[in-house]
């Protein structure tokens, strides 16, 4: 993680609702003590979260972050106008794939032509705010949740299709055992209303090391 990046304090909820988490749930119990001092934290810029999440697609966070490393370096500055400005062959020279390169030059217009209205989010509900990102290409509802997680820090956000989620539930809740987005949302059910929270500590069972977008 970029030391340069402006990070922000520990969300306000974050005390109350590992109260609440270790309260309601044997697991979260055991599992939050393990991890003191860290928390969710926003790298406080939207466009950059929403690329970082496009790049980390369908790639381990090992691999999307060495992408990254190489793409972020191109433009002069990680902005919407810049990142227009590269040339495709250079961003496929960085590692994307040729639909990636599509899929960042798309956001980076909906941002630069003003058709993302940022301001506007603090006041929407967490579904309205992903229905207007997955209409922009390459993202979907798991990009969209990824941003309210990390972006937005939204409390109470549970990312069903999120891979580390499911495996991190089958490891602490079903010993190993395979888990359906059923099973997975009942075993989540007693960490409402701060399910974006659970899932930061799910990870952290497969991860100590926190991962942001």
């Amino acid at each position: 993680m970029s030391s340069t990046m402006q990070e922000s304090p520990t969300p306000a909820y974050w005390a109350e609702a590992c109260k609440h988490l270790m309260k309601r749930d044997r697991v979260m119990k055991n599992l939050i003590p393990q991890h003191p001092g860290v928390s969710l934290q926003s790298r406080g810029d939207a466009f950059v979260t929403l690329a970082r999440s496009i790049v980390g697609q369908q790639i381990s966070v090992k691999a999307a972050q060495s992408v990254w490393d190489r793409f972020a370096v191109l433009p002069q500055a990680l902005t919407p106008t810049q990142v227009l400005k590269l040339k495709v062959d250079d961003m496929r020279a960085a590692g994307l794939s040729a639909r990636k390169v599509e899929y960042l030059v798309d956001l980076a217009l909906h941002f630069a032509n003003g058709q993302v209205q940022e301001a506007a989010w603090v006041d929407m509900d967490d579904e309205a705010i992903i229905a207007e990102l997955v209409a922009i290409r390459g993202i979907g509802r798991w990009t969209a949740e990824m941003f309210l997680i990390f972006h937005m820090l939204r409390p109470d956000v549970l990312p069903l299709d999120d891979v580390g989620l499911i495996n991190g539930i089958s490891r602490c809740y079903f010993s190993g055992d395979p888990v359906s987005r059923s099973e997975a949302r009942e075993v989540a059910s007693p960490w409402a209303p701060y399910r974006s929270v659970a899932t930061w500590y799910i990870w952290r069972s497969l991860d100590p090391v926190p991962v942001a977008y």
